[in-house]
């Protein structure tokens, strides 16, 4: 009796697994893509040591190992830039105590390259409201460090805030106050970002809670390289579909992130957007295979220079390989490493008919928790082909992890929770068209 149960035990434990297998594999594909694209070798997928380039040579491998067409001679669509890197040194110490760059503090990303040991010049929230008091003050910085006190920003009125923070612009951008630099000291999150211009001044952006008053000198060392005329890249392909048709479907996600801050810092981007990637090749590995082919035409985009402002996906329309008008549906993936809320989808109340659909398959089979109508908002690489008319949903997922733009968007912590059923959803609604 023994023998003949544990025997029924493990010949349905083996069945089981058999019937789990496609599905373990899925997820463990998307975790491989994931974990690659936000290594250290990728160099955060930007600007330094060639991150984005070798983020899409990866792509373009990816898309060559599953069949996918080319337009023209190259999976590549180049395109010029401009960008700001701070590829060499960091360093930034108070009173001798060195911070941690990502951890401790931010360097704005349009700073300049700056050295030496400054005297101080603090200035609270009240003084940047005492217009007397703030000039009396801008003129002693000369030459020396303005420390600009944020602690209690949120505590003022909603005149008073907008008028803080437009100063705060002012210190950290102008050419025409006399200081050196501004340390911005601030209770919220660091959440970094890119720019496509160099300031006049460096200026910071300090995380780590002092005692700002007892500030005597702060030391810099920072090294900035401003890149007037570079190239990046869009990642492009398609399959051809089972019907003679000039209409496609667009799948597509953003495949940069932001790069290195330093020597030693570099920010992954793991659910910024790898996951992304990571769903849109597992769209490209499924649909590849003849007995999953749509009767459409599917063409696969992985923009690049998305964090800069959406440029490779506004070059992309300013140049595309086929007629826009020939688009029935585009799909943009960005942020899809969590899901425990659901998704949220960008558009749904502009395509109504296509939203009922998406809410359809999912009711019916429940592939994820719940997904949430959002109106439009150009908030990611759907916005220029938006502008175009081009039917399309952005969608992202919702819960989780709140790692965003910083150093802890890292993929041994993003859970991936509902990527199976997230995938799974988007097959079906490619297959309804």
């Amino acid at each position: 009796m023994y023998r003949s149960t544990t025997s029924l035990f493990f010949f349905f434990t083996l069945i089981g697994l058999f019937i789990h297998l496609p599905v373990f594999g899925q997820l463990e594909y998307a975790r491989k893509v994931i974990q690659d694209l936000s290594a250290p070798e990728m160099h955060g997928r930007a600007y330094v040591k060639n991150g984005h380039k070798k983020a899409a040579e990866y792509l373009a491998k990816e898309f060559k190992k599953r069949g996918l067409q080319k337009f023209g001679s190259s999976y590549l669509q180049s395109f010029p830039i401009s960008v700001n890197t701070q590829p060499g040194a960091l360093d930034l110490k108070i009173d001798g105590k060195t911070l941690v760059p990502g951890k401790d503090y931010l360097i704005d990303p349009s700073s300049p390259s700056l050295k030496g040991i400054y005297d101080c010049v603090v200035m609270e929230t009240s003084d940047l409201l005492d217009k007397n008091v703030f000039v009396q003050k801008l003129k002693k910085s000369k030459d020396k460090v303005i420390l600009v006190d944020l602690y209690d920003l949120e505590t003022q009125s909603k005149q008073a805030h907008a008028k803080i923070l437009e100063i705060v612009r002012y210190l950290r951008y102008s050419d025409t106050h006399p200081a050196a630099a501004t340390l911005i000291f601030s209770p919220r999150k660091l959440t970094w970002h890119s720019s496509t211009i160099q300031s006049e001044k460096p200026s910071f952006t300090i995380g780590k809670q002092v005692e700002i008053k007892r500030i005597q000198q702060v030391s810099i060392h920072c090294k900035s390289r401003f890149r007037k005329k570079t190239i990046s890249q869009n990642v492009m392909g398609f399959l051809k579909g089972t019907i003679a048709s000039d209409s496609l479907l667009v799948i597509s996600a953003h495949y940069d992130h932001l790069g290195r801050m330093g020597k030693n810092t570099y920010f992954p981007g793991a659910n910024d957007n790898a996951s992304g990637v990571a769903l849109l090749l597992q769209l490209v590995k499924h649909f590849s295979k003849s007995e999953n082919r749509p009767k459409y035409s599917l063409v696969f985009v992985a923009f690049g220079a998305e964090e800069l402002g959406l440029l490779g996906s506004k070059y992309f329309v300013d140049h595309p390989p086929f007629a826009l008008k020939n688009i029935k549906f585009l799909l943009n993936f960005d942020l899809a490493g969590t899901g425990s809320k659901g998704i949220q989808v960008v558009n749904a109340t502009a395509y109504p008919n296509q939203f009922k659909t998406l809410q359809a398959l999912n009711q019916k089979q429940g592939y994820i928790k719940a997904i949430k109508p959002r109106g439009p908002a150009c908030n990611s690489d759907h916005c220029a082909f938006n502008a175009f008319e081009v039917p399309c949903f952005y969608s992202y997922t919702l819960g989780g992890i709140a790692a965003y733009h910083d150093v802890y968007d890292r993929f041994e912590t993003l859970p991936l929770t509902s990527f199976e059923g997230y995938a799974n959803l988007m097959k079906a609604f490619v297959k309804s068209f």
